[in-house]
Formats: structure tokens, C-alpha cells, sequence
């Protein structure tokens, strides 16, 4: 498929190739994550000031898990309680945490107009496969158990991630429709991995590998799985779940110079083909990652507010 980046997305890459940062995949993951971490600074919007941000320790059966809340000065109360999204960051399972995705948190909980939960799940290869999920779940649940506690309304729960934060919040969801988890009311998949076959047309075309490379992808998965015979396995792979049907509403985010473009269009038709309710948005113009990039590009920006307003709408 032809991809023409959008004069501000062709910038942004130029200048990232200008920059001459090292490959990731030269890096160590350790090295990589502090790259990740400064990126930050130079596409990151200016963080909206809310009504409360603050840390939570989430227990888990290998120690507690980080997790941050933002609370917005104007959230969509009913009795008192307020929707919620519990987030999961992207970075390949290998990289990302609070701080990288913090901005956008509190863009989602002022255009939600509901509190977010941002998830610090375990990263690879420290913790390979399925770390990151079993954190993904285990957080989940105890939020939901716990929601009155935190000002949440257990019955407007939503999880959603970009990327590998996309792939953990399909997950998720499929989980918690097999009898493993709360009932979700939503799901925002964006930009999300969902099959490490990596067999999909986006995953050879050169107008693809911009920034997240093709090369760097397996770099990530090689961290993340243990093997071959992970790639089989819907927890890793959601898309290779047997089927999507009663799983919640979704929305589910593309761009067009990104090697997930196809497996995430993919995975949002079989979600309409299994009745499940689908609002897809597809950025031809954008490369992977662009989401977090507000600063720099508008139509982020954009994408944020659509979102918010999707979750509202869910009630």
C-alpha cells in the first residue's frame, strides 16, 4: 500500500534521522528505555494540570505493581463515582513507563472526562512473556475490585494502550470475557499488536519502517517472548484467540506508515464480523507512535479528543 507522510509526520521523521540517535536495537534495553525516556521532552504537549495525580501500588503475587491516577478537574460523576480507563502503556514490552505516557494520560482524562490508571507493568527481557500481561490482568481486577475506593464507577470500566499497551488491553479483554476479570465496558486499541506472526503485507513494505522498524519489532518480540511457540498463544497473540465475539466495544486506531497497520485493520474487521461494536480510525499520513507526539503533530492531538469522545459516549 503507497504511504505519503504528512508534511508535519515527514518533519518530525527528518528530524529524528538528523538527530542521528543509535537504532534501538544496538542498544542495550536498559540504554534503550533511557533514549525512550528523553524523547519525551522534544514531542510531548505541555501536561494539562488536572485536579489530582498520584502514585498507586497495585498488589500483585510478584510485589506490588506502579501505577499512577490522574484525576480531572471534571469528571462525568454518577453518585458520586466516575468512569475510569486503565491504561498500558507501549515500547515494545521492552520500554516505556509512567513518566513516557504521562501526558497523554492526562489528555485522556480531561477529553474522557474520567480518571485514568496508568499501568507499570514488568518489561522485557528482565520479565519475559507473559509478565506484561499477567501484570495487565492482575491490575485490572484489582481496580474493578477495588473501584469505589478509588472514586470509580466499577460498571464504567474501559482499559485501552498503544501499541504493546494495545496488545495487553486485547488481551485483557479477552480475558475478562472468558470469566478471568471484571466486565469491561470498553476497549481503545491504538496502533495495537495483535499477531507476532508478523506475516502481514505492512510488515515488509519499506513505507512502513519509520521510526518503529522493522528490524526493532524483532528486536522487540526476540526481548518479549521466549520462543517460537509464544507466537501461538492469544496472550501474546490476540488475534489468535479462537473468537472475538462478546468481547466489549471497541475502538481501534491505524496509521498508515506503521508495520502493525494491517494486523490492527485486520483484527478491528473481525471484530465487527463477531458483532462487536467498532469505531475505527485510520491516520493515513502518520507513522507509529505518533499518538503520544502532540507537540510536534496536530493530528495527535486530534486522535486524543476523538477518543475522549468515544468514551464518553459509553457513558
Amino acid at each position: 500500500m503507497p504511504v505519503v507522510l504528512d508534511p508535519d509526520a515527514a518533519a518530525v521523521y527528518k528530524a529524528f534521522q538528523d538527530a542521528g540517535r543509535p537504532a534501538y536495537e544496538t542498544l542495550t534495553a536498559p540504554e534503550a528505555r533511557a533514549y525512550y525516556g528523553q524523547a519525551r521532552f522534544a514531542t510531548n504537549p505541555e501536561p494539562l494540570e488536572l485536579a489530582r495525580v498520584a502514585a498507586l501500588a497495585i498488589p500483585a503475587p510478584h510485589g506490588a505493581i506502579p501505577a499512577r491516577t490522574h484525576v480531572p478537574k471534571e469528571p462525568r460523576l454518577q453518585d458520586g463515582l466516575s468512569p475510569a480507563l486503565v491504561f498500558f502503556h507501549g515500547g515494545g514490552w521492552v520500554i516505556g513507563d509512567l513518566d513516557s505516557h504521562d501526558v497523554v494520560c492526562r489528555q485522556l482524562a480531561v477529553e474522557g472526562a474520567l480518571i485514568v490508571i496508568s499501568v507499570d507493568y514488568r518489561l522485557a527481557p528482565e520479565h519475559k512473556f507473559p509478565a506484561a500481561a499477567d501484570d495487565a490482568i492482575a491490575a485490572t481486577k484489582w481496580i474493578a475490585a477495588n473501584a469505589r475506593e478509588l472514586g470509580i464507577d466499577a460498571a464504567r470500566l474501559s482499559i485501552g494502550g498503544d501499541s504493546a499497551g494495545g496488545n495487553l488491553a486485547a488481551v485483557v479483554a479477552l480475558t475478562a470475557r472468558d470469566g478471568n476479570g471484571p466486565k469491561i465496558a470498553g476497549q481503545v486499541l491504538i496502533y495495537p499488536a495483535t499477531d507476532f506472526a508478523m506475516t502481514h503485507g505492512s510488515h515488509s513494505e519499506p513505507e512502513t519502517s519509520v521510526l518503529l522498524t522493522h528490524s526493532v519489532i524483532r528486536w522487540f518480540r526476540d526481548h518479549y517472548l521466549n520462543g517460537t511457540a509464544d507466537i501461538h498463544d492469544w496472550r501474546a497473540s490476540p488475534a489468535r484467540a479462537k473468537s472475538l465475539a462478546g468481547l466489549p466495544p471497541a475502538y481501534v486506531l491505524t496509521a498508515g506508515a506503521d508495520p502493525l497497520r494491517d494486523e490492527g485493520d485486520e483484527y478491528a474487521a473481525r471484530l465487527k464480523q463477531a458483532g462487536v461494536p467498532v469505531a475505527y480510525k485510520h491516520y493515513p499520513g502518520q507513522f507509529h507512535g505518533f499518538f503520544t507526539m502532540g507537540k510536534l503533530l496536530p493530528q495527535a492531538n486530534v486522535a486524543v479528543r476523538e477518543i475522549g469522545a468515544w468514551l464518553k459516549e459509553l457513558g
